[in-house]
């Protein structure tokens, strides 16, 4: 189980408080968010998360310190999750440094097609970090063959189209798109967008080889009324969410 949590929530200072309390409850690794003002592919909460991180003080660089003090507190496979426009400005050498001398596993792009990805995975494999690629429901036959080409370290299946937020109910069509893809390759599978309930967590971990949640995550962040609320709602959360994932290796 990955859950998702924005780089600097809820505030820059506290952030690493929340990842810890995330592993203690049972989370097998993390996507750290780099909150970025122009977030294409999420919707309304965590924009919102975004935009407090800013707000406090949160960033490219921030976040990416962040990120190291989350790797080397809580000891866990920690994935960056940003676009492409924070890594040009940074300069893709540099962040690919950056994010090696943090302790970062690997890098998700959300707004990267695997079109445009040759010159990041370069980058990336020189320093030993992975480019996570996407697969839709929607994604052909000849691109699905370009991105399990391109070798990531896994494979990240939209469960639901649209942009991140929660659901009321589980995808229909994160079934058939694991088939398809454990057809062609045998690299990890990971499930996310929209799966928003530990049932629903339940339901993706029977096919795929993990589960990201984030939006249901980040919400009880911003309902927190304090940073130890905000700890005690995750781990009570992600607990949830780790006992309803595992719970598929005895079903």
């Amino acid at each position: 189980m990955l859950p998702y949590m924005t780089a600097g929530l809820p505030t820059p200072s506290h952030s690493v408080e929340l990842f810890t309390a995330m592993a203690n409850a049972g989370a097998d690794g993390f996507e750290v968010g780099i909150p970025y003002a122009d977030p294409l592919m999420d919707g309304p909460t965590i924009q919102a998360a975004g935009d407090r991180a800013l707000e406090a003080g949160s960033g490219v660089r921030v976040g990416l310190d962040i990120l190291e003090e989350v790797v080397s507190t809580a000891g866990k496979p920690s994935v960056v999750m940003t676009y492409v426009n924070p890594i040009l400005r940074m300069g893709i050498d540099d962040f690919a440094d950056r994010v090696a001398t943090a302790g970062g596993s690997a890098v998700i792009i959300a707004d990267l097609p695997v079109d445009e990805a040759e010159v990041f995975t370069a980058a990336f494999n020189r320093r030993g970090i992975g480019l996570v690629l996407f697969i839709a429901p929607t994604t052909t036959e000849e691109r699905l063959e370009r991105v399990v080409g391109a070798n990531p370290p896994f494979i990240y299946c939209i469960a639901d189209l649209g942009v991140t937020g929660q659901r009321a109910t589980a995808s229909d069509h994160i079934e058939e798109l694991v088939a398809r893809v454990r057809q062609k390759t045998d690299t990890p599978i990971v499930a996310g967008v929209g799966i928003s309930s530990p049932e629903q967590a339940n339901v993706a971990a029977r096919v795929a080889d993990g589960v990201i949640v984030g939006s249901a995550l980040v919400r009880e962040v911003l309902d927190a009324s304090d940073a130890a609320g905000a700890a005690a709602a995750l781990y009570s959360a992600v607990a949830a969410y780790a006992a309803a994932v595992r719970r598929t290796s005895t079903n």
